[in-house]
């Protein structure tokens, strides 16, 4: 995934008081789609230290966290050992260069990663190869917004754009909706997030 290394440096103070609350505004709006959980497992895609995944350890058979920065997974070791938590796992691999046919699960939810990769559409598909039948990829992240102009993200996505993109991969009943505005939650600017719930 883009920016491993800035993100490795950051790992070890990531977890800000902003973060923490807009994480717990993020795995508030994910629980909406999630459905019979218990028997379900899921993966943090592009996890960080795990502040949404974490958020929703309770909702899920088993969560596995993957990142492409072993510094941040290893905060998420930490947490886990600190909290005695029997149903995760961490992962560290990178799907914008490989692939691993042996990961599988019935959620996979990005939140604020899809701006992080430069090409989107490979992972994407690779994500519906992960997919177990009837899975659901969850991507909550920035509205469009034209105040950002940055060489290292996205500034944002249209809704509709990726809904397009989306079904034209083969996922089906793919849905999107704006649920949070913030203000200077992207990159200093007032910003929205939506959530996009696509099915395999």
């Amino acid at each position: 995934m883009g920016n491993t290394d800035i993100f490795d440096s950051m790992a070890s103070g990531y977890d800000t008081p902003e973060r923490i609350r807009i994480a717990k505004i993020i795995s508030n709006a994910v629980r909406e789609y999630i459905s019979d959980g218990k028997n379900k497992s899921a993966i943090d895609f592009g996890c960080g230290t795990g502040l949404v995944g974490m958020d929703l350890l309770d909702e899920f058979r088993s969560v596995t966290f993957l990142d492409t920065s072993q510094n941040m997974l290893r905060q998420i070791e930490q947490k886990m050992a600190e909290a005695h938590i029997q149903n995760a796992a961490t992962l560290c691999f990178d799907f914008e260069t490989a692939f691993r046919s042996d990961i599988r699960a019935d959620y996979v939810i990005m939140a604020q990663v899809l701006l992080h990769i430069s090409n989107v559409e490979p992972v994407l598909s690779k994500l519906y190869e992960v997919l177990n039948p009837d899975g659901h990829l969850l991507i909550i992240d920035f509205d469009k917004n034209k105040e950002i102009a940055s060489d290292m993200v996205h500034n944002g996505f249209d809704q509709g754009q990726l809904i397009n993109l989306m079904n034209q991969m083969g996922f089906k009943d793919v849905t999107a909706k704006t649920f949070y505005t913030g203000s200077k939650i992207f990159m200093n600017q007032d910003a929205s997030m939506f959530i996009l719930d696509a099915k395999k």
